[in-house]
């Protein structure tokens, strides 16, 4: 039933354990060997065995390799030719071979390139031209031309935009007064006007808040004060909202939430705002992608 989330599950899961300095716990060998018989001959990674390989899950991947220091386990040409002949002629990335198009799978391709230091595989122009055309009047962005402004989205779309130094062409004060709507009067923040609260959104909007230099415009403490409402007592998991079931996707972004505002300093490590790991990861690789 949840297969076709399983290695995005292990990414949120490694990626949390090692904010909280807490990655020995887990299995490396085991995951490693999990990631290895994903990847496909196309070069491609799937969730699981036996599905389809897809640009979320291969990014989610290279996340994984990057964080144990094991890009070695799979054949990382063959992922640069599978992400590469993702590209459309308009510089958008279609997610898999059938063909759907979002501003995510841009950010997948870029941030997973990136992270292999071959973003020269693709033509980042047409990249960064397909991400602006999907620029709102709102200074938000959509899944494609024309789409709705959406937190997720616009997470994404900065993304492509801070690692490919093209920050230039956001309009940081009109997005980044959209982005600080999406605060509520419980202090949590919604993806779009009109939704209620969820922990999530305490990455999206706050990573892309962080990104344009402009988080200081939420009121963190009562943020702060909302994520940990999430939190359960019992389990000490985090859920989208207080009184949820709790999951890794939520522990993960609540976690690195409160990275962000700077919340326990000393048992959480610093995130990057960017690529939702470990800074410290990204430092030993040199990436360092642009941030306002």
């Amino acid at each position: 039933m949840t297969e076709f989330l399983r290695l995005n599950g292990v990414y949120w899961g490694i990626t949390v354990m090692d904010l909280m300095k807490q990655l020995d716990r887990m299995n490396k060998n085991d995951i490693l060997k999990f990631i290895s018989d994903c990847q496909h001959e196309c070069g491609g990674v799937s969730s699981s065995l036996k599905h389809d390989p897809h640009l979320l899950y291969t990014l989610s991947a290279i996340q994984i390799l990057t964080i144990y220091n094991s890009l070695d386990t799979i054949n990382i040409e063959k992922v640069v030719e599978y992400v590469s002949g993702l590209q459309q002629k308009d510089g958008s990335f279609m997610g898999d071979k059938w063909g759907e198009i979002d501003t995510r799978f841009s950010f997948c391709a870029v941030a997973c390139l990136a992270l292999l230091g071959r973003l020269d595989a693709i033509d980042v122009d047409k990249a960064v031209e397909f991400v602006i055309a999907c620029m709102n009047f709102d200074g938000g962005f959509g899944c494609r031309p024309g789409s709705e402004s959406h937190s997720g989205q616009i997470y994404c779309c900065l993304g492509v935009l801070s690692i490919t130094n093209s920050l230039h062409f956001v309009n940081v004060d009109m997005l980044g007064w959209w982005l600080c709507e999406r605060q509520l009067p419980s202090g949590g923040l919604n993806g779009r006007p009109e939704k209620l609260p969820d922990v999530c959104y305490s990455w999206w909007v706050l990573a892309s808040l962080k990104i344009i230099g402009k988080i200081h415009w939420i009121d963190k403490k009562k943020l702060e004060t909302y994520i940990l409402a999430c939190q359960d007592d019992e389990t000490g998991g985090f859920a989208d909202r207080p009184g949820d079931m709790v999951d890794p996707f939520h522990t993960l972004f609540g976690i690195a939430g409160l990275s962000l505002l700077g919340s326990y300093t000393e048992d959480i490590k610093l995130v990057n705002p960017v690529y939702c790991m470990p800074e410290y990861i990204l430092k030993q690789n040199n990436i360092c992608p642009q941030i306002l």
